[in-house]
């Protein structure tokens, strides 16, 4: 077998052990989320129908990926990511989140961002997407880093940069 084809089985076995959390208010759009990971081979999935759920599901399941809706009725997606991303007083703050919505404006991936998530999506989504953000998440994580008042996944130019000090080959002379 090639080293890719290999590389490429072992990120599937990775990405089909995945266990997800879908924090979402809509019966049916946690419906399709569950179809979308099972036609990824992914089938440790939970639900949750609102933030109070989805932290609790959180800290009891232990999830590996949380699939987040912006609109929740008791807390949004924004206080969400407040409370998980609080390390001192969250038990789990390094839980990778996938924010998964229809408010697509700049402003709302803007503060998203500045939240700590570790990828946006934008409703309708496809297998293929959620399969490409769950394979960024854990193939490739961003280490967690404050910033300030910011805990999250390191932004993405940090990363790049921490890379490239890390990587002999990069350096020049």
């Amino acid at each position: 077998m090639s080293a890719k084809l290999l590389r490429s089985k072992s990120i599937q076995e990775l990405v089909q052990s995945t266990r997800v959390l879908i924090v979402d208010d809509d019966y049916y759009m946690r419906k399709m989320i569950r179809s979308l990971l099972q036609a990824n081979g992914i089938r440790t999935h939970y639900d949750a129908a609102d933030g109070v759920s989805g932290l609790e599901a959180i800290i009891t399941l232990s999830p590996d990926v949380v699939i987040l809706d912006w609109d929740l009725p008791d807390i949004n997606g924004a206080e969400f990511m407040r409370i998980v991303r609080s390390p001192l007083t969250f038990p789990v703050p390094a839980v990778p989140i996938i924010m998964l919505t229809g408010h697509v404006e700049r402003e709302t991936v803007i503060e998203a961002v500045r939240l700590g998530v570790n990828e946006f999506v934008c409703k309708p989504v496809s297998a293929k997407t959620i399969f490409e953000r769950i394979v960024a998440i854990r193939v490739k994580p961003r280490e967690m880093v404050r910033i300030g008042s910011y805990y999250g996944p390191a932004p993405r130019k940090v990363a790049a940069n921490l890379e490239a000090v890390e990587d002999p080959a990069s350096r020049s002379g």
